[in-house]
């Protein structure tokens, strides 16, 4: 795990260096892109570095104003140059799933507001086949059994199948968003058809975004035991 984590900084301080001066900044959520806003503000602190970010969780949003990065807001700034996110999985098409953090939905909103998404991982992330990791699916609460319906009918005719259930908390409760919504787990194993899948997802009432990223990320830094590798066009 200490190897882990240190493959995690050594790409988030990989991918502030991406960034310069004048650049408008989607900031990722989760553990390694923690790394990378700390890495940045490092940079803001050290170099001067003149930047805005735009937050795609309240954690991450705390975290930059630890670290001095000045933030807005897509309403104040819809079109940002950048956006760096991490990934729960990612295969060699840079297809993702996201949303173990439970922030897909502002971080979709987010890297759809970009010029370009960066994915920084580690090598535990890449896959050749997506779904091992539970896909999360945002929904709201009013109709909830409705729409799980509706997400089994989807899955089944995109050849998935596996448990699908809401999100606990660690302590036992429901977990809820930043937008106050509930999340089910889809655990699917392997998605044959990531784009039907997400097609067949996007028609569900009720669901309101999914986890899986597609023609979203144009490179990625893949952090391991040999180094830094990439994958795209960073």
């Amino acid at each position: 795990m200490a190897d882990l984590d240190a493959f995690k900084k050594e790409v988030g301080t990989r991918a502030a260096g991406l960034v310069t001066s004048g650049m408008k900044v989607g900031l990722g959520t989760g553990s390694t892109a923690a790394h990378f806003v700390r890495a940045l503000g490092e940079r803001v602190r050290s170099e001067g570095l003149e930047i805005v970010g735009v937050p795609t969780s309240r954690a991450t949003g705390d975290l930059a104003r630890e670290c001095g990065i000045a933030l807005t807001t897509l309403d104040e700034t819809p079109r940002l140059d950048l956006t760096i996110d991490g990934a729960d999985e990612i295969d060699a098409a840079m297809r993702l799933i996201k949303g173990g953090g439970g922030a897909h939905l502002r971080e979709k909103i987010v890297a759809a507001a970009s010029d370009r998404m960066i994915v920084i991982a580690d090598e535990t992330k890449v896959v050749e086949t997506l779904g091992k990791f539970p896909l999360p699916l945002e929904v709201l609460d009013f109709g909830l059994t409705a729409t799980l319906h509706h997400v089994e009918e989807a899955a089944r005719a995109h050849g998935c199948g596996g448990a699908i259930e809401q999100r606990k908390r660690p302590d036992g409760g429901t977990f809820v968003t930043d937008e106050g919504n509930a999340v089910l787990d889809c655990h699917f194993r392997q998605i044959p058809d990531p784009e039907g899948l997400a097609a067949a997802l996007n028609t569900v009432p009720g669901l309101v975004e999914h986890g899986l990223f597609i023609g979203m990320a144009s490179g990625a830094l893949i952090a391991g035991s040999g180094g830094i590798t990439t994958m795209g066009d960073l």
